[in-house]
């Protein structure tokens, strides 16, 4: 029975290694707190995973999701487990040369007047509010297939 455990507990580790060996946290922040998220620490989210610098911000986010909706929606896409689908403003198809970086994650537009209204808010968190919100994350972005 002890090597069954042993065993057992042997493959669910090596399986949660396979999984979170398929995110890269490169240069991605904690969804709380301004630090980078380690991949031990993370909560299941749209069906995805958000990633935490520590059990204390996983507390947080579990406690009021909606507060942190835009940065959780922001890092789907950021460790690619979400894919842009269309404009998040219209749902409509991005073009190549309306493309802008928000939070180092490159995000595209249907038009001028999408972009332009996203390049001229006064910084990434204001960025982040219009283009991750949750209305805004359902038009232009889904969840990648699984391989």
């Amino acid at each position: 029975m002890k090597t069954f455990t042993m065993f057992l507990a042997i493959c669910i580790v090596a399986g949660a290694t396979v999984i979170a060996g398929d995110v890269d946290l490169k240069n991605v922040q904690c969804v709380v707190a301004n630090k980078a998220a380690n991949l031990g620490k993370s909560a299941d989210y749209k069906g995805g995973k958000v990633y935490f610098c520590c059990g204390g911000c996983a507390g947080k986010f579990a406690s009021n999701t909606k507060e942190f909706a835009e940065r959780a929606n922001h890092q789907l896409v950021a460790t690619k487990q979400y894919r842009q689908k269309g404009c998040p403003f219209s749902g409509g198809a991005v073009k190549a040369d309306k493309m802008i970086k928000i939070a180092g994650t490159e995000v595209g537009f249907c038009c001028y007047g999408c972009k332009s209204k996203v390049a001229s808010a006064k910084d990434d968190a204001a960025r982040l509010k219009l283009v991750f919100s949750d209305k805004a994350f359902g038009k232009g972005f889904e969840k990648k297939a699984e391989k």
